[in-house]
């Protein structure tokens, strides 16, 4: 008899019985039935049943395919579901499979099934480049990615037409400039909204720092570069430029989430932010006439955008590795990976599906996102110090824009974060 079990609570007794999924890792197949336990995100922010339907979907035609393996599901809140599988772990009650944000402490505590025991061949290097590169631990991939996007700049037409802008901007110069035409000659409370609240922080910054010329973080070679001279320099730019000049709306960028933000635009209330795909649809539903164009650059569209993914992975602790494995070759077919980021206005996370995607001319809005992810970097999500970075990002970087703000002195002291949490990581390995 099939058990699934949907939750979007998190009661302690449920947390004990409710977490995996089944694959296929090489041995012989075994008669006996197998249950597996998985916790899933929440993707539907606005609590409707996208993601309940999505596995639920999913599930019934995997287990029919597979019919000695079950599948029990829990749908936990996305600001829940991270904090739920680390309690589950440290009680000695990992899930089969999480789809969760992070997978890099787990790895490096040797929890994880590795990428090539759970996936064939042809699904393991159907992953996009940059998502393989951000999943692997000393280069053996445990993070497989589930969901991706990257950013661009987003437009008010109607603004941009009402103040005498002409075209979007290439440059931070022109932005600036683009952003003082809409202040003067519109109502528009945001004539750039810079969300550095703690929603986001950490992405709308990592843009910037791209577009000032460096790789965000860390240098390539994987060390922490927080307070470069130049990472100082492009949010003293912003302090000067855009949130002295007041371009940037009213309240400090560090209490402006991206949620809110993404909220006055659809107000009407915002000439330019950086968006996410998901604002396509809310835009045009509020009938705002939305422009897209490359982010950009200190001294033109930058080289090279922020990409964002979660991940999903198998834990090692119930022995269910040929299970495991089935279901995750089963989920990253096309059909699966495409019906998943259509319903919640992300990218595919292989290549295959992106490709067919980028063909689907009911796609065509997505297209400009698609074309940036072969080439976007994402923040250092390997290491597991970037938990610890990432927190004091998203507390800090907002004060060095602020009117009192020393960008090169905030940037110090999450640089020095950086390093303490960088030499406990080496320390554990």
């Amino acid at each position: 008899m099939r058990r699934h079990l949907w939750s979007l609570t998190a009661a302690s007794a449920a947390l004990a019985t409710t977490i995996a999924l089944s694959g296929c890792g090489g041995a012989e197949e075994s008669s006996d039935e197998v249950t597996l336990r998985l916790i899933a995100a929440d993707y539907d922010v606005n609590g409707g049943q996208s993601s309940r339907n999505y596995w639920s979907s999913l599930i019934a035609a995997f287990e029919k395919e597979h019919p000695r393996i079950d599948v029990e599901v829990t749908i936990e809140p996305w600001t829940d579901v991270d904090r739920k599988v680390a309690r589950l772990v440290e009680d000695g009650k990992a899930p089969d499979i999480a789809q969760i944000g992070s997978y890099a402490d787990y790895a490096a505590d040797g929890k994880l099934y590795s990428a090539d025991q759970l996936l064939s061949v042809p699904v393991q290097s159907n992953f996009l480049r940059p998502l393989v590169e951000a999943g692997e631990q000393r280069q053996i991939q445990y993070g497989l990615p589930f969901a991706t996007s990257s950013r661009l700049l987003f437009y008010n037409k109607e603004l941009f037409a009402e103040a005498g802008v002409t075209e979007p901007p290439k440059t931070w110069a022109e932005l600036k400039e683009a952003a003082q035409q809409i202040k003067d000659g519109t109502d528009a409370a945001y004539p750039f909204a810079l969300p550095l609240g703690p929603e986001e922080a950490q992405i709308e910054s990592m843009l910037w720092l791209l577009g000032g010329g460096t790789n965000g973080y860390v240098e390539p070679g994987g060390s922490y570069t927080v307070d470069s001279p130049q990472n100082a320099a492009t949010f003293e730019w912003l302090k000067t430029d855009l949130v002295g000049a007041g371009l940037t709306g009213p309240g400090a960028p560090g209490e402006l989430n991206r949620k809110e933000a993404y909220a006055a635009f659809t107000r009407g209330e915002v000439g330019m932010l950086h968006g996410h795909p998901s604002l396509l649809k809310q835009a045009k539903k509020a009938g705002i006439e939305l422009g897209k164009a490359p982010v950009p650059g200190r001294d033109g569209t930058a080289k090279i955008t922020a990409g964002v993914a979660d991940w999903i992975m198998g834990f090692n602790q119930n022995g269910n590795r040929d299970e495991i494995g089935e279901f995750l070759n089963f989920l990253f077919t096309d059909e699966n990976v495409l019906d998943f980021a259509a319903q919640n206005d992300l990218l595919p996370v292989t290549s295959s599906a992106s490709q067919a995607m980028e063909e689907d001319p009911d796609h065509d809005d997505l297209k400009d996102f698609l074309a940036q992810m072969s080439t976007a970097l994402l923040p250092p999500v390997s290491k597991t110090s970037w938990a610890a970075v990432s927190g004091d990002v998203k507390e800090k970087i907002g004060k060095a824009v602020g009117p009192d703000g020393d960008p090169a002195k905030v940037l110090g002291e999450i640089a020095r974060t950086a390093a303490e949490a960088e030499t406990q990581e080496e320390e554990e390995e």
